[in-house]
């Protein structure tokens, strides 16, 4: 099973794809991240509540980086239900428009997880696009609230 989603960005190629490759590009719009953004690196990422305290994280070690057309990352640590699924973030041009063709692939099952980290990359999509449209994202934990899974 798999998380899809769709983003047009009204911005070239290059913008969108060096704010999925990089370290410092991923922060303006994902969330606090560390590490490595180079092939075969791992990119640390941790979520945040408003008051600082971490709700979440995962490490993903980068596979693939195709200037302006793809971005595929391999979780490797974090929540039992992400461990082994490939991020990935496929580029192309249409008109005034990068298109974003985002994939979280390999869920096992279908969880209530699922479904709030489904949201979630919604909402953080919308993120990277404000981010290279206007220049500032809401990243983690500047992001829209959807409640917790309590």
């Amino acid at each position: 099973m798999d998380i899809l989603h769709r983003v047009g960005i009204k911005a070239p190629l290059e913008r969108v794809y060096g704010a999925l490759a990089t370290v410092g590009g991923v922060a303006g719009w994902l969330t606090s991240t560390q590490g490595s953004g180079e092939v075969g690196g791992v990119i640390k990422l941790r979520f945040t509540s408003a008051d600082g305290r971490e709700v979440g994280g995962c490490d993903a070690k980068v596979l693939e980086l195709r200037p302006a057309e793809r971005v595929l990352w391999q979780v490797i640590e974090g929540p039992p239900e992400w461990v082994g699924t490939k991020i990935g973030f496929d580029l192309r041009q249409a008109g005034d428009y990068s298109v974003v063709l985002f994939k979280q692939a390999d869920w096992k099952q279908a969880t209530e997880f699922m479904h709030h980290c489904s949201t979630k990359w919604a909402i953080f999509l919308m993120s990277l696009k404000a981010l290279v449209e206007t220049g500032r994202g809401t990243p983690s934990p500047h992001d829209a609230q959807i409640g917790d899974l309590s």
